[in-house]
């Protein structure tokens, strides 16, 4: 029975993750497909972009929710151990953000719903991750920059807490992340990718008339 149960919370992680915030929030409020502007990401970032702050910040909050929720399902259902099972199934949310069977299986870069898995599992950690990659936002202006050095130092981070699979599913994002941000990566290298409106560099670059 539990392991019928299981599979059961594993395919409501998934869905739950597949969920389209981006997307829905575009059609719903302002009669557009996210996917044809901007990046065409249906994420936090393009969403600030194209729809303004209040859209992204919604987009931010739900998507960051997907994990949290998707992490805590096991609980929500009664099984509370091992505790890696939360790992697991916030694991199947963040796939089901990146590959949602909803957009025939694309979607977004995964990092609000890994900051959700991160949330739902473990306060203290998700904290420790939030100084991590906040001041790298500060500092570079780029969410996508920031992104990257961030989940490497949050794995380097993980060595601390002594938990393997903690260890193993941050290891399996940083994967998922530098590959859902090859596209980014290479407007990085070449001096092309976009920074937000915030931060050291934007207002260096704002001050001395490169923007």
């Amino acid at each position: 029975m539990i392991n019928l149960k299981l599979i059961l919370v594993f395919i409501l992680a998934y869905l739950i993750g597949s969920f389209p915030t981006g997307v829905i929030i575009g059609k719903i409020f302002f009669a557009e497909d996210i996917r044809n502007y901007g990046s065409g990401n249906i994420g936090t970032t393009n969403s600030f972009r194209v729809f303004g702050p209040f859209a992204g910040s919604v987009v931010l909050v739900l998507d960051v929710l997907k994990g949290t929720l998707g992490t805590v399902l096991p609980r929500l259902f009664h099984i509370t151990e091992p505790k890696y099972l939360m790992l697991i199934s916030g694991g199947f949310a963040i796939l089901g953000h990146t590959f949602s069977i909803f957009l025939k299986f694309k979607g977004g870069k995964a990092v609000a719903t890994s900051a959700g898995l991160f949330l739902g599992y473990n306060l203290k950690f998700f904290a420790i991750c939030a100084a991590i990659f906040l001041p790298l936002l500060f500092i570079t202006s780029y969410v996508s920059l920031s992104s990257l050095i961030a989940v490497v130092l949050i794995f380097i981070t993980t060595f601390f807490f002594h938990d393997l699979f903690l260890e193993v599913i941050v290891g399996c994002i940083m994967v998922i992340l530098f590959i859902r941000h090859r596209s980014n990566i290479h407007r990085l290298i070449h001096h092309e990718e976009n920074i937000i409106h915030f931060g050291l560099w934007y207002w260096y670059k704002k001050r001395h008339h490169k923007l």
